[in-house]
């Protein structure tokens, strides 16, 4: 795969520090405020400690409609239970892909009491005609995620879209699911490793580092920084920095649905009327 005319670093974002669920210490990377610029995308989080007290609590019993969740965890261990009669565990390396739709109420709380808990929680919106289907769910445990090792070493991990010919592991067709989301996870060795994507014109993209540094052309991505890529040309090329120091990152890209965004909480659908409903329907139990 050539990437001829690699897209550049629009601007760096620094994520926010704050609380979630019941006091979940995390980064708010992609922030309400950059929605529109990264439609389909609504929300990445980031969480990481190997303290419990910023973990332990979780994310007791709460509503969502409209849209997906995807939670990728790279340490530790998370039990999801839902009103629509969907529970999984999710561990090392494992994806969870809950597609909330018409609204269920559904809760993620640690299953350790120590140790590592780290992971990433993205929001990918749904087109205005799907915003009422029927809530879904897919537990992806990390044998099942495609994973291959370019010529100069980057391992890359496929959870979504494709890379390099190998699909991931979610991959549905565009004209029954038009975000058509890339969502890989690179490991760079110490060196400066180049990796290779393509993307589609006119999707967004960015990346995010969350293991030593990276570089975008001639932009380095510090540790705990997105790169917002601009949306000139057929691809990116992204670079572990030389040295001793290993780096990985996320890539996400995705097809903007162009269409209104309204949000109140857990809930994003298109008009304010859509979200008084949304939340009548929850205070009457109405959810899933």
């Amino acid at each position: 795969m050539t990437v001829h005319s690699p897209r550049g670093v629009e601007r760096l974002i620094t994520g926010q520090a704050t609380t979630d669920g019941a006091g979940v210490k995390l980064k708010r990377v992609l922030t309400q405020e950059l929605q529109r610029r990264l439609d389909p995308f609504l929300m990445l989080d980031n969480f990481a400690s190997d303290d419990p007290d910023d973990y332990i609590a979780g994310f007791p019993d709460h509503p969502h409609r409209g849209f997906e969740t995807v939670t990728y965890m790279i340490a530790g261990r998370m039990r999801h239970r839902d009103s629509a009669g969907h529970e999984g565990l999710l561990q090392n390396g494992g994806v969870q892909w809950m597609t909330a739709g018409r609204g269920l109420i559904h809760s993620e709380m640690p299953e350790q009491e120590a140790g590592v808990m780290e992971g990433f929680q993205l929001w990918l919106n749904l087109p205005g005609r799907d915003k009422m289907c029927t809530p879904w769910y897919r537990d992806i445990q990390s044998a099942e995620i495609p994973e291959f090792t370019t010529p100069e070493g980057v391992t890359v991990r496929v959870i979504a879209g494709a890379s390099h010919g190998i699909q991931g592991a979610m991959a549905r067709p565009a004209d029954a699911y038009p975000t058509d989301p890339l969502y890989l996870d690179l490991h760079f060795p110490p060196g400066g490793a180049i990796f290779e994507q393509a993307l589609a014109a006119g999707h967004n993209a960015f990346t995010y580092t969350y293991r030593g540094a990276t570089q975008v052309g001639d932009t380095a991505v510090p540790l705990h920084r997105m790169a917002i890529l601009d949306n000139r040309g057929d691809g990116v090329r992204l670079q572990g920095l030389a040295g001793d120091t290993a780096a990985r990152a996320l890539l996400i890209a995705g097809r903007p649905l162009n269409e209104p965004i309204a949000q109140y909480g857990p809930f994003v659908m298109n008009t304010r009327e859509q979200l008084m409903q949304a939340v009548e329907d929850f205070q009457r139990g109405r959810l899933a």
